[in-house]
């Protein structure tokens, strides 16, 4: 790339005379895409059926030592759907499914959408009021409880009342337990039924529901997002097909909880449109990562940002390159540690995308360009946003306005007949997502919450979360490119940029939650404030530190902020060292500052 902000017809040029071998085969998936329609009669369950009768013998999915292939996965299917039709799901039911990844979740998924009903992704991670919120959010006929999450569900099951306590289908996890009372026991029920292919899967059109995927609720509880067929066919045909070239003699990676749409949609729909292999951890773990992709001999895995970063946290080995990985795809791998990810381990390809799980389009480095989320050649904005006001720049007639290449700005994707808004199973919250009127009268975009810069060509680079970037000394902050410089200092592991309120003050000041990598002793503190002196303009640093030992992160590898937002930089309430810039050095920052800086005697 000619630079970070834009890219050079010539640079795309060279990119694609690499990957003209692939061009006529791309080029055929995306011409696919664009003849989907909603009312035809094709989903997920139909391509299952389609990939085990003509490659039956075709290793569809590896787990530890188990081993499905096309055949045995679609028969397993097949007697999750004979049993839940027995049970009177069809179309349009929700059946909710808790499990840990294994084989029995995408059997169950698949199970579920080939009767048309739909699968909501309960994440595992979620206990307590937050899971009550969710089930309640989706009313499930049935829910589907892998035993290692028994407990989880049995804490709540009396809130959920008696309804929630008869419909819960008990699965074990290779293991030959009890079922434990109240539960109906699945495996023993799946045993009794017929593998054939249920008739209800011809009938299933592209524009039903296939599934609900929940947001990770980092500012405050879930929603739930639907995803329907023909989504997830679109990302098949684009993303699997077009930008990825997925074969049949890929292995797919994944060690993404299969509650995520990186997981679920991406992953799962390229290895199965590719009729290759998909090959599932239980768990991601860093230290075992590159065993994992040697032992599966795995070509193609997918990531989330901060994976990327904690395998480059781990001691370097002699067989870091050791693989036959060729591509890797995913989203938030940051700029700043691109290249350094690229080399260390190879990786020939990586096919960095930007999408919502409620969004419309995706965009995906097709091109194979550096520190880029890739092109959408589907309609797009990136437009002028007030942080101040929170709101979209509007011109003199009410219109709002693009940003000039290389610029910064609200990413908004339009909402079309044949790329319609999905949204959430709230229709109040899927219409708070929606801008009217935008650039001519009646239009209707969706609005991201994202801030990207247009690099032309129809390409973006991902700056940050709108609520993630704040204004201080009457600038806009990008959390990200603090973040970014923070972490180059050597002494820094992980860090978190984030906006507090500050008495007396307009905007909100700087704070980074940083994760050592030595004594909180032996950090240099001047040397810190020296570099970000030298990286970052003085109203971009942060103005305070707050040291703890490890970053709270969700169940898809995303950073708590909220609750750090929450406690700003009281003392008392944050309970971990604390410092603040004066000067040219860090100091502590005890409760004697803090109420000069409450009262206003101490100036920022």
């Amino acid at each position: 790339m000619s630079s970070a902000n834009t890219l050079e017809f010539r640079d795309l040029a060279r990119s694609a005379l690499k990957l003209t071998p692939d061009l006529p085969r791309a080029a055929t998936a995306m011409a696919r895409t664009l003849l989907l329609k909603k009312d035809k009669a094709q989903s997920i369950g139909s391509l299952i059926e389609k990939q085990a009768q003509q490659r039956p013998n075709q290793l569809a999915i590896r787990y530890q030592d188990s081993r499905y292939t096309y055949a045995e996965f679609n028969q397993a299917a097949n007697r999750v759907a004979h049993y839940l039709e027995g049970q009177g799901v069809s179309g349009g039911d929700v059946v909710a499914v808790m499990m840990e990844n294994r084989p029995e979740v995408l059997i169950a998924v698949a199970g579920i959408v080939k009767l048309g009903a739909i699968a909501s992704m309960i994440n595992t991670s979620q206990r307590d009021h937050v899971l009550i919120h969710s089930l309640t959010l989706v009313k499930p006929r049935f829910t589907i409880v892998g035993s290692e999450l028994r407990s989880a569900i049995d804490d709540i099951s009396d809130e959920l009342g008696e309804g929630f306590r008869d419909s819960r289908l008990f699965q074990r996890d290779g293991t030959n337990e009890p079922c434990p009372e109240g539960y109906v026991d699945l495996d023993a029920e799946l045993g009794a039924q017929p593998d054939t292919n249920p008739s209800s899967t011809d009938d299933v059109l592209l524009g039903q529901p296939a599934y609900y995927i929940f947001t990770s609720g980092t500012t405050g509880l879930p929603k739930a997002s639907v995803m329907s067929h023909l989504r997830w066919t679109r990302a098949c045909y684009s993303m699997g097909q077009a930008a990825m070239g997925t074969r049949d003699s890929d292995v797919f990676y994944c060690a993404l909880p299969l509650y995520h749409n990186n997981a679920l949609t991406l992953a799962w729909s390229a290895a199965l449109g590719g009729g290759a292999t998909m090959a599932l951890a239980r768990k991601f773990s860093a230290s075992r990562f590159w065993d994992d992709i040697r032992r599966f001999d795995a070509t193609m895995f997918c990531y989330i940002g901060e994976l990327c970063r904690y395998l480059l946290a781990q001691p370097a080995r002699d067989n870091d390159r050791q693989h036959k990985v060729r591509l890797c795809v995913g989203n938030g791998l940051r700029p700043e540690i691109w290249d350094e990810f690229k080399n260390r381990f190879g990786i020939e390809r990586i096919n960095e995308f930007y999408g919502a799980s409620e969004g419309n389009l995706i965009f995906t480095n097709a091109f194979n360009m550096d520190r880029t989320a890739g092109f959408c050649p589907m309609s797009f904005a990136v437009v002028k946003y007030d942080i101040d006001a929170d709101e979209p720049v509007r011109d003199a007639s009410g219109h709002m306005v693009r940003v000039d290449k290389g610029e910064s700005g609200l990413l908004l994707t339009e909402v079309t007949e044949r790329f319609g808004f999905e949204g959430y199973t709230d229709p109040t919250a899927s219409e708070k997502k929606l801008y009217r009127d935008v650039f001519t009268s009646g239009d209707c975009w969706f609005n991201t919450g994202d801030l990207v810069r247009d690099q032309g060509f129809k390409h973006i680079q991902f700056v940050d979360r709108l609520g993630d970037t704040f204004r201080w000394k009457g600038e806009n902050v990008a959390t990200t490119e603090v973040e970014a410089a923070v972490n180059r200092w050597p002494q820094v592991e992980q860090s978190v940029v984030y906006g507090v309120e500050v008495p007396n003050t307009d905007g909100r000041a700087g704070m980074a939650a940083i994760t050592p990598s030595c004594a909180v002793d032996a950090f240099d503190f001047a040397g810190f404030a020296a570099h970000m002196a030298s990286a970052l303009p003085a109203y971009a640093r942060p103005l305070f530190l707050r040291l703890r030992e490890a970053q709270e992160m969700t169940g898809t590898f995303k950073y708590r902020k909220v609750e750090l937002k929450q406690e700003g930089f009281e003392p008392a309430a944050c309970g971990e060292p604390l410092y603040l810039l004066q000067g040219n050095d860090y100091v502590a920052l005890g409760e004697q500052k803090f109420t000069a800086i409450q009262a206003g005697e101490l100036r920022l």
